[in-house]
Protein backbone atom coordinates (compact mmCIF):
# COMPACT_ATOMS: atom_id res chain seq x y z
CA UNK A 1 0.00 0.00 0.00
CA UNK A 2 1.38 3.56 -0.39
CA UNK A 3 1.82 5.86 2.64
CA UNK A 4 3.47 8.72 1.83
CA UNK A 5 4.80 10.48 4.87
CA UNK A 6 2.91 14.33 6.37
CA UNK A 7 6.77 16.08 5.79
CA UNK A 8 6.64 15.43 2.16
CA UNK A 9 5.67 17.83 -0.75
CA UNK A 10 2.74 16.94 -2.97
CA UNK A 11 1.89 18.36 -6.05
CA UNK A 12 -1.25 18.45 -8.17
CA UNK A 13 -0.84 18.58 -11.68
CA UNK A 14 -3.99 20.49 -12.82
CA UNK A 15 -4.53 19.18 -16.68
CA UNK A 16 -5.42 16.28 -18.44
CA UNK A 17 -2.44 13.83 -18.46
CA UNK A 18 -2.55 10.64 -21.24
CA UNK A 19 -2.05 7.94 -19.03
CA UNK A 20 0.22 5.87 -21.51
CA UNK A 21 2.96 8.14 -19.91
CA UNK A 22 4.91 6.43 -17.90
CA UNK A 23 8.05 7.26 -15.73
CA UNK A 24 10.13 9.41 -18.11
CA UNK A 25 7.03 11.10 -19.44
CA UNK A 26 5.76 11.58 -16.28
CA UNK A 27 9.15 13.07 -15.39
CA UNK A 28 9.21 15.27 -18.61
CA UNK A 29 5.96 17.09 -17.17
CA UNK A 30 7.16 17.47 -13.48
CA UNK A 31 10.17 18.81 -14.56
CA UNK A 32 8.89 21.00 -16.94
CA UNK A 33 5.48 22.11 -14.99
CA UNK A 34 6.83 22.81 -11.58
CA UNK A 35 9.77 24.48 -10.34
CA UNK A 36 11.25 22.48 -7.42
CA UNK A 37 13.55 18.97 -8.54
CA UNK A 38 11.76 15.81 -9.01
CA UNK A 39 14.29 13.84 -7.71
CA UNK A 40 14.25 15.78 -4.29
CA UNK A 41 11.17 13.15 -3.00
CA UNK A 42 8.48 14.98 -3.61
CA UNK A 43 5.26 13.30 -5.14
CA UNK A 44 3.64 14.13 -8.19
CA UNK A 45 -0.05 13.71 -8.94
CA UNK A 46 -1.65 13.26 -12.35
CA UNK A 47 -5.31 12.49 -13.59
CA UNK A 48 -6.71 11.07 -16.75
CA UNK A 49 -8.57 13.01 -18.87
CA UNK A 50 -11.84 10.96 -18.01
CA UNK A 51 -10.84 12.02 -14.11
CA UNK A 52 -10.88 7.87 -13.58
CA UNK A 53 -7.49 7.19 -13.25
CA UNK A 54 -4.45 8.49 -11.30
CA UNK A 55 -0.94 8.44 -11.25
CA UNK A 56 1.50 9.17 -8.69
CA UNK A 57 5.27 9.54 -9.58
CA UNK A 58 7.99 10.18 -6.93
CA UNK A 59 11.95 9.42 -6.66
CA UNK A 60 13.29 7.02 -3.88
CA UNK A 61 16.55 6.51 -2.69
CA UNK A 62 16.96 3.79 -5.82
CA UNK A 63 14.85 5.00 -8.36
CA UNK A 64 11.98 6.35 -9.69
CA UNK A 65 8.22 5.04 -8.36
CA UNK A 66 4.80 5.37 -10.13
CA UNK A 67 1.53 4.25 -8.02
CA UNK A 68 -1.45 3.94 -10.03
CA UNK A 69 -5.53 4.14 -8.72
CA UNK A 70 -8.31 3.85 -11.23
CA UNK A 71 -11.81 4.53 -9.69
CA UNK A 72 -14.28 1.76 -10.50
CA UNK A 73 -17.06 4.39 -10.51
CA UNK A 74 -17.01 8.01 -9.79
CA UNK A 75 -13.99 10.35 -10.86
CA UNK A 76 -11.14 11.75 -9.30
CA UNK A 77 -11.68 15.40 -10.92
CA UNK A 78 -15.20 16.78 -11.69
CA UNK A 79 -14.62 19.73 -13.74
CA UNK A 80 -11.23 19.93 -15.64
CA UNK A 81 -12.10 24.24 -15.48
CA UNK A 82 -11.59 24.21 -12.18
CA UNK A 83 -8.22 22.45 -11.91
CA UNK A 84 -5.12 23.83 -11.67
CA UNK A 85 -1.30 22.82 -11.06
CA UNK A 86 -0.71 23.49 -7.31
CA UNK A 87 0.79 22.24 -4.15
CA UNK A 88 -1.49 20.15 -1.92
CA UNK A 89 -0.59 18.57 1.53
CA UNK A 90 -1.18 15.16 2.43
CA UNK A 91 -4.56 14.95 3.34
CA UNK A 92 -5.85 16.09 0.61
CA UNK A 93 -4.17 13.83 -1.31
CA UNK A 94 -5.38 11.20 0.91
CA UNK A 95 -8.61 12.58 0.36
CA UNK A 96 -7.83 12.25 -3.65
CA UNK A 97 -7.04 8.90 -3.51
CA UNK A 98 -10.28 7.61 -1.90
CA UNK A 99 -11.84 9.99 -4.94
CA UNK A 100 -13.16 12.94 -2.90
CA UNK A 101 -12.38 16.02 -4.72
CA UNK A 102 -10.59 18.73 -2.31
CA UNK A 103 -12.87 21.84 -2.55
CA UNK A 104 -13.08 24.78 -0.39
CA UNK A 105 -17.00 24.43 1.04
CA UNK A 106 -19.03 26.69 3.02
CA UNK A 107 -18.39 27.16 6.51
CA UNK A 108 -20.34 25.40 8.57
CA UNK A 109 -21.02 28.59 10.97
CA UNK A 110 -21.34 31.44 8.86
CA UNK A 111 -22.97 35.08 9.95
CA UNK A 112 -26.64 35.38 8.78
CA UNK A 113 -28.93 38.31 8.91
CA UNK A 114 -32.67 39.05 9.17
CA UNK A 115 -34.86 41.93 8.32
CA UNK A 116 -36.71 43.06 10.99
CA UNK A 117 -39.84 43.91 9.06
CA UNK A 118 -40.34 42.26 5.39
CA UNK A 119 -39.97 44.91 2.54
CA UNK A 120 -37.77 47.05 4.25
CA UNK A 121 -34.76 48.28 2.70
CA UNK A 122 -32.95 50.30 5.65
CA UNK A 123 -29.91 48.69 7.33
CA UNK A 124 -31.51 47.68 10.15
CA UNK A 125 -31.20 44.26 10.86
CA UNK A 126 -30.62 41.54 13.65
CA UNK A 127 -27.99 38.99 13.82
CA UNK A 128 -28.87 36.03 13.75
CA UNK A 129 -27.78 33.90 16.89
CA UNK A 130 -27.17 30.01 17.87
CA UNK A 131 -30.27 30.23 20.35
CA UNK A 132 -32.07 31.24 17.42
CA UNK A 133 -31.34 28.44 15.75
CA UNK A 134 -31.99 25.82 18.59
CA UNK A 135 -35.61 27.43 19.25
CA UNK A 136 -34.49 29.83 22.17
CA UNK A 137 -36.99 32.75 22.75
CA UNK A 138 -35.75 36.24 22.19
CA UNK A 139 -37.19 38.92 24.71
CA UNK A 140 -35.76 42.83 23.86
CA UNK A 141 -32.22 41.17 22.85
CA UNK A 142 -32.18 38.53 25.98
CA UNK A 143 -32.77 35.01 25.99
CA UNK A 144 -35.98 34.30 27.80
Amino acid sequence: MFFPEARVRVYLYGKAVDMRKSFDGLYGIARAAFAGDPTAGDLYVFVSRSGALIKVLYFDRSGWCVWAKRLESGRFISDWARARTHEIDCTQLKLLLEGIEPARYRKRYRKRYRHDAPGEHDDTRARVCNSDLYGGERVNGALA
